[in-house]
């Protein structure tokens, strides 16, 4: 390793240990020595100078916390000795001035997408199946099990052979123990698919549609509206039960509102209209194995840089995420901004910290107090049961390195980059403007994707210093390492690897480009990211209630 020690920003107090350092060792960094009072694990942090108790803890250039206890120079932050501190935030008009990266190379570069009649290109071509009601998930896991294994999108084969391997054994009385999956399941690429155009049928199964609040309902609705006219669905097989509180007609109209010129092929099922369930079943499939056919039709075509939309979250985040992949990830959104696309950024209470900066980057007035005003009445409906954003850390966010919300937040923002804000929105508002989108989502991982997937992302950059097997049904989850022994130990799920920041192989901008060359090819269907092999389909519906 390069370098044993890293300052994120010319303000900060503390300096972050690149690797294991022991406790009584000297270490330098810019010409100063620190005589370490504690060990310092990996990704950990120590003060820079004495600090006492009321002090304030600087990284990424803002407050990140409250000494607790007096910390002597060369001592480790911890949940011991720090908690959760942030500076108010308040609109006040900037002349915030933006200075583009230079995209030159990536000027007159295209990515072959699959084009709506909207205007809006896809980077995949899925069927969705949507039941309204949780009382259909049911139906939908027998249609999925049928098509999936008939048409050539299942990955389960693997596991169900060496179940079958087992039972034979058992039977035989041989001993089961020896008997391993060699191997990583089979990740299936076109070459088994009836339907070489169709890149997936995906299944939106949830909890929702009935039972709860009708607000919860008419929310669900919208969201399920913005995924049946997501770029990257090609057709749509609704079920529903019929006495639901979400009803059919209310879907509809959500989704005529969205997009009155809706054309794909929309086919609706209600159990209670039904012959029997067996009827409802084969319709279901045979209707829909007729709109395959027809969306196996659509052939990707070439379509500009500008007509991307990513969405950018982070997730099993570390010590190093906010050092190497999130920002190399905000190098990239700020190449994609100035090539004329759209990034979202969302994770409210993961911005807890950075408000004031994201505030200073609005270009609307409008647009920077709707911000105010959702981050305050989250943070504040957190508040009143007994939580708060300064709860967000993870156990396994503070043992990598991630003491205070404040910290983890710091780092998050990052992933968006910095180019100026054109937009807020609200959950399951579609982004329109070009540039940088703030999307109120809650930080758990699915929850944040399904979110922004609603507001169209068509891929989603999702950085992980732990790692975690998420992805999302109709958009391309790519996944991001922080460091290079998390991708050596889950390569199966790892995708780009931001480990040569840490070592100093490469530059924040060099990682920045070749994360947006695998979007490209990502886009294009030339790679397939391994959520997506995976079958890594996670849809979680935000109640709005308290979820951080």
């Amino acid at each position: 390793m390069k370098q044993r020690l890293a300052k994120v920003h010319p303000d900060d107090n503390v300096l972050v240990a690149l690797t294991n350092l022991s406790k009584g060792e000297t270490v330098q960094f810019n010409g100063e020595e620190f005589i370490l009072q504690d060990d310092i694990p990996a990704k950990h942090k120590f003060v820079t100078g004495n600090l006492a108790k009321g002090d304030s803890v600087i990284m990424y250039g803002v407050m990140v916390g409250k000494v607790q206890s007096d910390i002597a120079k060369g001592g480790i932050i911890s949940t011991a000795n720090l908690k959760h501190a942030a500076e108010p935030f308040v609109y006040r008009k900037t002349d915030f001035a933006w200075k583009a990266p230079d995209v030159s190379k990536f000027s007159n570069r295209i990515f072959n997408g699959y084009h709506r009649s909207n205007g809006e290109v896809g980077t995949a071509n899925y069927w969705l199946f949507i039941p309204t009601v949780f009382c259909e998930n049911r139906n939908l896991d027998v249609i999925k099990e049928a098509l999936h294994n008939e048409l050539g999108y299942a990955v389960t084969d693997k596991y169900k052979r060496y179940a079958k391997q087992l039972v034979e054994a058992f039977k035989a009385g041989k001993n089961i123990e020896s008997m391993s999956l060699a191997g990583s399941p089979p990740l299936e690429g076109v070459g088994g698919r009836l339907f070489k155009n169709v890149d997936g049928i995906k299944f939106l199964n949830h909890q929702g549609g009935c039972g709860g609040i009708r607000q919860d309902a008419a929310v669900l609705g919208k969201l399920l509206a913005a995924y049946a006219n997501h770029p990257n669905v090609g057709g749509v097989t609704v079920l529903s039960l019929g006495c639901q509180n979400l009803q059919v007609q209310d879907f509809v109209n959500d989704l005529k509102q969205l997009n009155p010129n809706f054309d794909k092929p929309l086919y609706i099922f209600e159990q209670q209209q039904s012959q029997s369930e067996e009827q409802l079943i084969a319709e279901a499939i045979q209707k829909t194995f007729a709109g395959l056919i027809e969306i196996n039709k659509l052939e990707r075509k070439p379509a500009p840089l500008s007509k991307l939309c990513i969405g950018v979250k982070c997730g099993g985040s570390d010590g190093f995420s906010g050092i190497s992949a999130n920002p190399a990830v905000g190098y990239c959104s700020d190449l994609v901004v100035a090539l004329g696309g759209r990034i979202l950024l969302a994770e409210f209470p993961e911005l807890c910290g950075v408000e004031q900066n994201l505030i200073d980057r609005t270009k609307d007035e409008a647009a920077a107090k709707k911000f105010i005003n959702l981050m305050t009445s989250y943070n504040d409906s957190a508040l009143k049961v007994g939580s708060g954003f300064h709860m967000n850390p993870s156990p396994g966010n503070i043992k990598d390195g991630l003491i205070t919300d404040a910290i983890k937040s710091a780092g998050a923002a990052k992933k968006g980059g910095t180019s100026p804000v054109v937009d807020v929105l609200d959950y399951t508002e579609p982004a329109t403007k070009p540039g940088l989108n703030l999307v109120c989502t809650p930080g758990n991982d699915v929850e944040a994707t399904t979110g922004k997937a609603a507001s169209g992302a068509t891929l989603i950059l999702f950085t992980t210093g732990l790692g975690t097997p998420t992805g999302n049904p109709v958009c391309p989850t790519i996944k991001v390492s922080t460091n290079s022994n998390l991708t050596k130990r889950m390569n199966d799920i790892i995708d780009i690897d931001c480990g040569p920041v840490i070592e100093g192989d490469k530059t924040i901008e060099q990682m920045g480009e070749d994360i947006l060359e695998y979007c490209i090819k990502a886009a294009s269907g030339e790679v397939i990211p391994k959520a997506v092999l995976l079958n890594q389909d996670d849809f979680i519906p935000w109640k709005r209630g308290v979820s951080l």
